[in-house]
């Protein structure tokens, strides 16, 4: 059967991460998807490193896999008379410029829609079209701060502190990701496109929730906590013999069978730990008691002894650790690829598992201009036709 996406156009004139990460997901689904690019240079992120594998990005290959490569010069009115022609045929353009430069390049959603009636128009910028800022150049690590998401992340005694992933660029392209597939089922029942207009600054606004709900009820902003959860104790890392263990103690019953397996029942007859409310009230001074404990044991018998009495617990792990694991192994979270330079790679896989329809990496990510030809072919163009385009710099 095919693939859920399989016979979907995607023109793709996105680059670094957000608008790369959403049209990977359209890939990995069966869509078509068509990535311009810069001839000579290419997306951005096809420079970032080290590390690189036989000068191919490790940071690029890790948001491209199942694309097709076509540089287009779009300075030229030759190239952007070629976007038109594969536009004609598509069903998805995805951009993540910065607000403006489309209308510079004539690209806009409405000058798009003039060339493909029921196109699927997917915007991904800093802040949104109708925002006060749209006009303002952004990046994942300023979201992260505008966002507030550095104020509430890190030590109340330390800095602020971002994310060790680019979040509110990958948030926002789960978001375009899902914007489209909307889009398409109202374009199955309506025959209509539309414009989806996805932000960054959205997109890390509306994964606040219980702490912009601690606002919104009390007009107080929350601060950093640390491992921490505000409205939940204990639930954070504790120090052990030889390094750190997680207890997530999410309800009261958790909380029994905890102070049992810690070998101290009497903890729920503490008032200051009796509920839940009581415990977050006292966070510190359980928290001493508790790695009072923990340090005379290792990582691995805490982990034992909380499995053994159904507490939720777990250990800070690296990643070398997590992606050799048997888990990674059994759901294919790891899968190699091979790279016309770079070898046999190793890729993330597909995290959504589907019974009948499953995505999968059907194809590595291409190098630089890889599928130019055979793009071009497809249009219509000769080989006397195609040098060229490539003779005068517009491909």
């Amino acid at each position: 059967m095919d693939k859920p996406l399989a016979g979907v156009k995607v023109v793709d004139l996105s680059r670094f991460i957000a608008g790369p990460y959403c049209t990977m997901r359209l890939g990995d689904m069966g869509a078509e998807v068509i990535k311009v690019e810069t001839p000579g240079k290419g997306d951005d992120s096809r420079a970032l490193g080290p590390p690189f594998i036989n000068e191919e990005s490790a940071y690029f290959l890790s948001f491209n896999r199942n694309k097709k490569s076509l540089t287009l010069n779009l300075r030229q009115d030759k190239a952007k008379q070629i976007l038109r022609e594969l536009i004609k045929d598509a069903d998805v353009f995805v951009e993540n410029f910065r607000v403006g430069i489309t209308a510079k390049m004539g690209m806009t959603y409405e000058e798009v829609k003039q060339i493909k009636e029921d196109i699927i128009y997917c915007s991904v910028t800093g802040y949104g079209h109708n925002s006060p800022y749209k006009k303002k150049p952004s990046f994942d690590v300023m979201i992260q701060g505008e966002a507030g998401l550095m104020s509430i992340t890190g030590f109340p005694d330390g800095p602020p502190q971002r994310l060790g992933v680019a979040i509110a660029d990958i948030l926002a392209g789960h978001n375009a990701f899902e914007g489209i597939l909307l889009a398409l089922l109202v374009r199955q029942k309506t025959g209509r496109g539309q414009f989806v207009d996805i932000s960054l600054m959205d997109s890390i606004i509306s994964i606040l929730t219980y702490q912009a709900g601690h606002f919104l009820a009390t007009g107080e902003a929350p601060g950093r906590v640390g491992n921490r959860h505000p409205m939940i104790t204990p639930y954070e890392s504790f120090e052990t013999k030889d390094g750190y263990v997680i207890f997530a103690v999410g309800n009261q019953r958790l909380w029994e069978n905890f102070t049992r397996a810690l070998g101290r029942p009497e903890l729920n007859q503490d008032s200051r730990f009796t509920t839940m409310n009581d415990r977050n009230q006292h966070p510190a001074e359980l928290k001493q008691i508790i790695e009072e404990l923990t340090r005379q044991k290792n990582t691995a018998e805490w982990v034992k002894i909380m499995e053994e009495a159904g507490v939720p617990c777990g250990r800070i792990r690296t990643l070398d650790q997590v992606l050799t694991d048997d888990h990674a192994a059994a759901r294919e979270m790891v899968v190699e690829q091979e790279h016309p330079t770079a070898g046999k790679i190793k890729l993330l896989g597909v995290p959504v598992k589907l019974s009948l329809t499953p995505g999968e990496i059907s194809s590595p990510p291409p190098t630089l201009g890889q599928h130019t030809d055979q793009i071009l072919t497809g249009l219509g163009y000769n080989s006397q036709e195609i040098s060229k385009l490539r003779q005068e710099g517009i491909i």
